[in-house]
């Protein structure tokens, strides 16, 4: 046997022992970010149909959405099963990281969705989205809420937390999202007017569905 086809068969062998290495790695990297995810749940939790949103709470756009959607949780709060997921787009809105650490800090304590429903209140979003520094306010309103808030603060300030913001928004990059609201029905992008005829024509083509 010549050592030129000695070689080869080296060289092949390698190939493919870097090629499990490198799927092992990602498989195992693909598995670590997604225990990070937010698991932020309302409506359903078995629902067949999940309406999954990516949002930023500085953005005007969602604060706008976040009005409507409310409705469309609570008349398919039965059906549906609905996720929060945060996108801050740190570049156009430098209170947005911040924001989403007061979220997640609360989801620490059992008052994520009190927390999100603070941050987009109208007379709220108003003024901490124009605060140099918006800390102390969201520590008013985790005081407000009955949080631990030498706890919260912690919290806000942990890699945990750290970690799940950049794991929800590294998940939407991943399925292509660029901007906010971004809304996902059972995987499938869908684009809704800020109209809850939208949400429901769109919501109710997948119940039907299931049907």
């Amino acid at each position: 046997m010549s050592k030129s086809f000695l070689a080869v068969i080296a060289a092949i062998v390698i190939l493919f022992v870097g090629i499990g290495v490198y799927n092992t790695k990602s498989n195992k990297e693909s598995s670590t970010s997604g225990s990070l995810l937010s698991q932020h749940v309302t409506g359903n939790p078995n629902a067949k149909v999940t309406v999954v949103e990516y949002g930023d709470y500085q953005c005007p756009y969602c604060q706008q959405y976040s009005m409507v959607f409310k409705q469309v949780q609570d008349k398919f709060s039965d059906k549906v099963k609905f996720q929060f997921r945060n996108f801050p787009l740190s570049s156009l809105h430098p209170n947005a990281v911040a924001a989403a650490r007061a979220a997640e800090a609360a989801s620490l304590q059992g008052k994520f969705w009190e927390m999100h429903e603070q941050l987009y209140d109208n007379n709220n979003w108003a003024v901490w989205t124009k605060a140099g520094d918006p800390i102390p306010l969201f520590n008013t309103y985790a005081q407000q809420l009955g949080l631990n808030v030498t706890q919260f603060k912690k919290d806000f300030a942990s890699e945990k937390v750290n970690n799940t913001i950049n794991a929800d928004k590294a998940e939407g990059s991943r399925l292509g999202v660029q901007g906010t609201p971004a809304f996902f029905v059972n995987g499938n992008e869908e684009k809704f007017t800020n109209t809850l005829p939208s949400f429901e024509k769109v919501i109710n083509k997948y119940l039907a569905k299931q049907n």
